[in-house]
């Protein structure tokens, strides 16, 4: 099969390497149809925070076809049209997977276009929802709004009846997030989103924070909380380092959490993605929440499309929404 591999410099080369060895009793093969290009897969490339047991290629979602099924494997038969949240391996004409972490194509989307959820599902969800326990009538601040777990967890916020603040950087990306239905979008480069934040919600606060940027956003992060209110963090693309006012998180009761979806356990994420088809996957059928993306691609561009991404990430995260077929 054909695969993309990262190189003794770090970059992608798609090549001919052999197919997956055998698969173990509870997993699936799938012949991949479409995988996002994402910020996290750039990591892939240069070995930051990647754990030890990951494929050796990149690629932490796709949308496919089964074509075989291990021998304790029930729900999937060959045939069936899925998509999953990998272990890595995506960026291959076939993965195999745990059974536990395949979900079936949402009704009213495409094949290709399903490759664009597992991820950011599974990242929203076990985060802002299973973790900070965000609910109907409260308030949330996503840190990059256009990117594709922004533009994912406005829609489902909101279908969730909680009140949605972003930042991004240029009108565009604002105007798409308001489209998406944020309810107050902020110009990171020309607003103070604290004070914003303040504005809007009286001067309270908001209750959830969603944070992929870091150190330097750690302690504004924190003064845009409300009381016990609580923050994601879920990335450092900015700064792993910072300082922080304790009195803040005393005074308030603040709650700091932070998790990387790859280093759960399988069992950690077969109950995420349980949660997922539970109670995402309603909400895509029912319209509400629709698949964001920038861009297709063919495998054989991925080199080129990390090479961008790499570039202007931060600058314009909407391009992690391109799918790669």
């Amino acid at each position: 099969m054909k695969a993309i591999t990262v190189t003794t410099s770090g970059d992608l080369s798609l090549r001919e390497v052999g197919d997956p060895l055998a698969i173990g009793d509870g997993d699936v093969l799938i012949k991949v149809a479409a995988i996002r290009l994402s910020i996290a897969a750039r990591y892939r490339r240069t070995e930051i925070m990647i754990p030890k047991e990951s494929s050796p290629y990149p690629g932490l979602e796709c949308s496919g076809t089964v074509i075989d099924a291990g021998r304790s494997v029930d729900r999937w038969r060959i045939g069936d049209q899925v998509c999953a949240l990998l272990n890595g391996g995506g960026y291959a004409e076939k993965v195999a997977v745990p059974a536990s972490q395949v979900l079936p194509i949402p009704q009213g989307v495409s094949l290709i276009e399903a490759a664009s959820f597992p991820e950011v599902a599974c990242t929203v969800w076990s985060t802002v929802f299973m973790m900070s326990q965000l609910s109907t009538g409260q308030t949330f601040l996503i840190h990059g709004g256009s990117s594709g777990i922004g533009t994912f967890a406005i829609q489902i916020a909101k279908y969730l009846g909680v009140k949605v603040f972003v930042t991004a950087g240029n009108k565009e990306k604002l105007a798409a997030c308001k489209n998406l239905g944020a309810d107050v979008c902020i110009n990171y480069k020309t607003e103070d989103f604290v004070e914003r934040v303040k504005e809007e919600t009286g001067d309270k606060g908001v209750d959830v924070v969603l944070d992929h940027i870091g150190g330097p956003y750690l302690q504004r992060n924190l003064d845009s909380l409300a009381m016990d209110g609580r923050l994601f963090i879920i990335g450092c693309m900015e700064g792993m380092v910072a300082d922080v006012n304790l009195s803040c998180l005393l005074s308030k009761r603040l709650t700091v959490q932070a998790a990387r979806l790859r280093h759960r356990s399988p069992e950690s994420k077969a109950v995420i993605v349980g949660e997922v088809e539970k109670y995402v996957w309603p909400a895509i059928a029912a319209g509400r929440v629709k698949p964001v993306v920038y861009k297709y691609l063919p495998l054989s561009e991925a080199a080129e499309a990390h090479r961008n991404i790499s570039a202007i990430a931060f600058l314009d995260p909407g391009l992690s929404n391109a799918a790669i077929c």
